[in-house]
């Protein structure tokens, strides 16, 4: 599963961790995130989102 970064902040969304404090369990892709998630760093939602470099 690919990893996404934060245009804005730098957060890097990983899959395999997901996002406890914002119930998203580990192994959810990110398209499969709720469509109201933001980055729990700063806020912004998923259009600023951009997949990470390898």
């Amino acid at each position: 599963m690919k990893k996404y970064v934060c245009d804005i902040c730098g957060y890097v969304y990983d899959p395999a961790k997901g996002d406890p404090d914002g119930n998203i369990a580990p192994g959810t892709p990110f398209e499969d995130l709720p469509a109201d998630w933001e980055c729990p760093l700063c806020g912004m939602g998923q259009e600023d989102f951009s997949p990470a470099e390898a």
